[in-house]
């Protein structure tokens, strides 16, 4: 008898199951990140256990611009990190943050990440996936809680359907959220610029131009080299203590006073569009920077960097033609690309 049941239940269970809609399995469009010719290969591969793919980047990008990942509702990765700015601040030292205060270093560029081992000017952060929990928390930032960000998220359909289309599980929570945001962040690249285009024998340099990137090449590239315009190390290059915030740079990070005063060598790229310049915005234009270090360099800093201790020799007419050179970095088919753009 009881045979005659289990077969009768098993019977009936095929049966209904014939009639379930088959669900197909998760399926994932994956990108790859795009080595320019002639580039070196990134440090690291940014995204070994977080795999690029078409649906985590189209939430990420949701992400990077939607104000409420914010305390208020009033501030996204995006406000500090405009494209039309290659990523970066617009025509202000610092950015606005919670309940009407204001950061305490320059916003930089967010392009090329993928070659970058450390995050921000004092390098505190060393992987692109926990990025963004240092303004999100900050008090003079976003100013919010991981769990109050998931809330809001939660509360949001379109929210449920992205995250079902990017991660199997579908699970809205701050791992997911983050490798998404790492997804698109770690998409924004830099490589299209006149400069670029020279290199490819797409285009070719006027004459000022040209004089700028033998000086450039003399005096520049030490520091910031090809094709990066950095090389991303830490460097006093003698600016003063900034007596308001007393901002020491890698020191806070490392507590090694040889590291005092150092900041994170900056990408040129795009140099036009991300002033004003240095990791506290003091130097309006590039002009002035130029002039800092022709002039103005603190020579009896000690942890000054070997390179800069007798300043760096550049004319008049050398400073006019570099500042050409400079002009070609900026990468028009980045801050249009409707890729990058606030989704609708």
């Amino acid at each position: 008898m009881k045979i005659k049941i289990t077969i009768s239940l098993l019977l009936i269970v095929l049966m209904a199951s014939a009639f379930i809609p088959h669900q197909p399995p998760h399926k994932l469009t994956y990108l790859k990140l795009v080595i320019p010719k002639g580039w070196p290969q990134p440090p690291t591969n940014i995204f070994a256990t977080n795999p690029l793919t078409e649906e985590g980047f189209q939430l990420g990008r949701k992400l990077f611009y939607d104000a409420r990942l914010s305390r208020d509702s009033n501030f996204s990765c995006a406000g500090c990190h405009q494209q039309f700015a290659a990523f970066a601040t617009y025509d202000h030292d610092f950015s606005h943050g919670f309940n009407n205060s204001f950061t305490t270093r320059n916003a930089p560029g967010l392009f090329n990440i993928a070659w970058q081992k450390e995050l921000h000017w004092d390098g505190g952060v060393n992987h692109i996936e926990v990025q963004p929990l240092s303004p999100f928390t900050a008090a003079n930032e976003m100013a919010t809680t991981l769990p109050e960000i998931l809330k809001k998220l939660k509360a949001d359909t379109a929210y449920a359907r992205l995250f079902k289309n990017a991660f199997a599980d579908g699970m809205i929570n701050s791992q997911h959220m983050l490798k998404a945001l790492a997804q698109f962040t770690g998409s924004i690249q830099s490589y299209n610029s006149k400069y670029d285009k020279v290199k490819r024998g797409e285009d070719s340099f006027t004459v000022s131009e040209a004089l700028g990137y033998k000086t450039f090449m003399a005096s520049c590239n030490s520091c910031h080299r090809e094709p990066l315009f950095t090389d991303n190390s830490f460097r006093n290059n003698g600016l003063p203590l900034n007596k308001k915030w007393m901002d020491k740079g890698r020191m806070t990070i490392t507590g090694n006073l040889a590291d005092s005063l150092k900041f994170k060598v900056p990408s040129l790229r795009n140099i036009s569009l991300t002033f004003p310049y240095m990791h506290d915005g003091r130097v309006v234009s590039l002009g002035k920077v130029i002039d800092h270090y022709r002039n103005s360099i603190d020579t009896a800093q000690p942890t000054l960097d070997m390179l800069l201790k007798k300043r760096i020799a550049i004319s008049d007419q050398e400073k006019v033609d570099l500042i050409s050179f400079l002009l070609t970095l900026k990468d028009d088919v980045l801050t249009h690309d409707p890729r990058f753009k606030q989704p609708n």
